[in-house]
């Protein structure tokens, strides 16, 4: 079959790139890595430095966590515009994708490309003792009963606990007032002193008071029971069916980044993610290892989205 000489040009500048770009992965990284997250503390800095940690260790190379404080999206800002090179990541969570969502913020998912989910963390629906129900159905009731009268504590708008209140308020029929908090420690403090009701926190932060008696957990936010709260059924199945919303956080790269450089990053983390003591260390502070490709990751996020959404677009 002929071939005219464009055709043949292009044929070889497109094997020139694919090798090229072969040859950069095999070489990468060859610099230390930047890993850019969220402020120091909290599950999302937590992931992004034990992650950094087993990367570095499997390539060789240091991965160095980069902490950007003020609005939970900064991180994401400084991501999206660096180069598409792979010597700069994003650790985050929900919030870079769902707070475009209830804000006028930029669509940073449009300039970021998703590498692997990293890990999971259900929230639970706790509430303080002082609150008269024990079980996700009397909750319900009383929600109904005192239209709002009960305050949850929150942290940012699109965060993971601002999200499970929201999607419990949409689809209960209930009116939860949200108190804002700039940090996890205040929240909690003020919920186990009854300056709040209600919160959907994280497990690793609320088991050991739930265990003391000082908060009542009454559900898990995930679609199945976990064991990192074991007795404590979900709220699907306790009174409100099809709720499902938990935390998961995952590395990003800028777009364009080869998709040799993501398939390395991709595999590596997964066998990270695999190892028993990886698995161990998550589980203690509350969370679950992840994994699967980055087209797993990229549709948990969208039909994250899509779940948020129906929030945002409540009558």
């Amino acid at each position: 079959m002929y071939a005219s000489p464009i055709s043949r040009f292009l044929s070889s500048v497109m094997l020139m790139l694919a090798v090229a770009g072969a040859a950069h992965a095999q070489s990468y990284p060859n610099k230390p890595v930047r890993i850019v997250t969220a402020a120091p503390g909290g599950g999302v800095d937590y992931t992004a430095r034990v992650v950094g940690q087993g990367l570095g260790a499997k390539f060789g190379q240091s991965f160095v966590v980069e902490n950007r404080g003020g609005a939970a999206t900064i991180p994401a800002e400084n991501v999206a515009g660096a180069a598409a090179d792979g010597y700069t990541l994003l650790l985050h969570n929900n919030t870079i994708w769902t707070a475009p969502l209830f804000e006028k913020l930029p669509d940073y998912m449009a300039n970021l490309t998703p590498v692997v989910l990293a890990t999971r963390s259900p929230n639970l629906l706790v509430v303080h003792p002082s609150v008269a129900a024990r079980s996700v159905k009397e909750f319900i009731a009383l929600a109904k009963a005192k239209p709002g009268e009960l305050n949850y504590a929150s942290g940012p708008v699109g965060a993971a606990n601002y999200l499970s209140a929201e999607l419990f308020n949409f689809m209960a029929g209930v009116h939860l007032v949200r108190v804002g908090y700039k940090g996890g420690a205040p929240a909690m403090s003020d919920l186990m002193g009854g300056q709040v009701q209600v919160m959907f926190a994280t497990v690793g932060s609320v088991i050991p008071h739930v265990k003391s008696g000082r908060l009542i957990a009454l559900g898990v936010t995930g679609a199945e029971p976990t064991t990192l709260a074991p007795g404590v059924p979900t709220i699907a199945a306790s009174g409100l069916p099809g709720y499902e919303l938990i935390a998961i956080y995952g590395l990003f790269a800028p777009a364009k980044t080869p998709p040799a450089i993501i398939a390395s990053l991709n595999q590596a983390t997964r066998q990270l993610l695999e190892q028993a003591d990886m698995k161990e260390r998550l589980f203690t502070a509350g969370m679950e290892a992840g994994g699967g490709t980055p087209k797993d990751f990229d549709l948990a996020v969208k039909s994250d989205i899509a779940r948020i959404a129906r929030i945002v677009k409540k009558p």
